[in-house]
């Protein structure tokens, strides 16, 4: 990819390990600056060379974050070993110059100034390989900070490095800085991340700021589940920030109120791009949200609630009686409900399947905001069977001129007791010593609630 001679400056945040890391842990920031030391870094902007500005800025930098706590600094760059020939690029000059430390900030500054600029510019290389400076750590909030004022000449793009890392979920969001910037050639960096334009020396000084500031600065977020009313009075679901374009899980939090009835503030990073998941039943999406650095951010989701209970006309005669929950008309199961428990949904309509025998069928079940919708099914009764000999056979409901079949008759047995629901049925059974079909016998037998009836065969 071919750009304009530039001067653009990459941030990207990268996750090194598990990403949902207890809250209460100190979380170490580390910074590793990526300096363009190509030959095109002699050129003059505004009151000096560029090299000479940028160098004096991450001096100046390193030097107000000496001493902060939980933030370590490394220094890499590219372009600043060999010279250029003619027809000879050197596309793999890129060297770590100093790693993490937490005491390291001199000898950052001294390499600083050593730096001359050489050699090619090889960014999306550079950047491929800064990604394998940071040590392994559990709890560690890696940032890159990626310094250059060329195009890249070794036929790399980094646009699709940058994309690639953060499908793997190594790199976060990226920030672009660009110096004096055609539109079309801001335009070309869409692909790689959020951009700013800085046209002088100040205002690359404050973008640095404001770059340096979202890497340290504490963030805070409130999630509003929104009721009917547009009221923030939905809680107590877990809810899942997703990174938006690697899909690994960043962090897991259940919902809370606070004392004075608001949404509970939690912490996140504000370096990415997050897709929200509210697991209520249906759960409820919220991609691609921005978290704005150092500030309190509002995310609000629409998730009104209802409740839906379940009850026996009567004495319950099922063991475990539950019901098949679904989305009205829809055939996606959404959860399997006890029948002794209260569940919570978003409001609208659903279909039940009972499991009952025969199973009981309830639609367009209206679930209301803040209200207990209750559904209310007959009390079954018991169906005692006994033949003289163990056989074959099946219980069918008489729906009209239809039989339904309900269920198998045990062939290992001579007697059992059937649960079944209210309504007329029919048994169709053949003796095990029967060995012709004509033998078959036919019994119909009628069941009423809370009641037991006996059928011979």
């Amino acid at each position: 990819m071919h750009f304009n001679k530039i001067f653009f400056l990459f941030l990207f945040s990268l996750v090194i390990g598990s990403s949902t890391i207890a809250q209460n842990e100190p979380q170490k920031t580390r910074i590793l600056f990526v300096l363009d030391g190509s030959q095109s870094m002699y050129a003059r902007w505004e009151k000096g060379q560029k090299m000479q500005i940028a160098t004096r800025l991450l001096r100046k930098l390193v030097d107000s974050l000496e001493g902060t706590k939980n933030v370590e600094l490394a220094l890499r760059a590219y372009g600043h070993q060999n010279s250029v020939t003619p027809g000879d690029r050197n596309c793999k000059d890129t060297k770590l110059e100093v790693p993490f430390s937490p005491t390291n900030h001199s000898k950052i500054k001294d390499k600083l100034r050593e730096i001359k600029p050489r050699g090619t510019t090889l960014i999306a290389y550079s950047l491929e390989q800064a990604a394998n400076d940071f040590p392994d750590c559990s709890n560690c909030r890696n940032v890159i900070i990626l310094i250059t004022d060329g195009i890249e000449e070794c036929d790399g793009d980094p646009c699709a490095v940058s994309l690639a890392l953060q499908r793997k979920g190594v790199i976060l969001k990226p920030f672009v800085i660009g110096l004096g910037l055609e539109p079309d050639v801001m335009d070309a960096f869409k692909c790689v991340g959020s951009f700013y334009d800085a046209r002088s020396e100040e205002t690359f000084a404050e973008v640095l700021g404001i770059v340096i500031s979202q890497a340290l600065n504490n963030t805070t977020t409130q999630v509003n589940l929104l009721d009917e009313l547009n009221k923030p009075t939905e809680t107590n679901v877990p809810m899942t920030f997703y990174d938006h374009f690697s899909s690994q899980v960043r962090y897991n939090f259940v919902h809370t109120i606070d004392a004075r009835g608001n949404p509970d503030t939690i912490p996140i990073d504000p370096l990415g791009s997050y897709d929200l998941v509210v697991h209520t039943i249906p759960p409820v999406k919220k991609d691609n949200i921005e978290i704005t650095a150092g500030k309190h951010n509002i995310i609000a989701l629409d998730a009104p609630q209802g409740d839906l209970e379940l009850k026996m006309n009567g004495f319950n005669e099922y063991k475990d009686l539950k019901a098949i929950v679904r989305k009205a008309g829809e055939n996606e199961i959404l959860v399997i409900q006890n029948f002794s428990d209260l569940q919570r949904y978003i409001t609208g309509k659903y279909d039940l399947e009972i499991l009952t025998l025969p199973r009981t069928i309830v639609k367009d079940v209206n679930i209301a905001q803040s209200r207990t919708t209750k559904v209310e099914i007959p009390q079954a009764g018991i169906a005692n069977i006994g033949s003289s000999s163990k056989g074959y056979g099946s219980i069918f409901k008489e729906e009209g001129d239809e039989l339904v079949w309900v269920c198998n008759l045990s062939d290992i047995s001579t007697r059992e007791s059937i649960v079944l629901q209210p309504g007329n049925y029919k048994v169709v059974f053949r003796s095990i010593n029967a060995r012709l079909s004509i033998y078959t016998k036919e019994e119909s037998f009628t069941i009423t609630s809370g009641q037991s009836t006996q059928v011979k065969l």
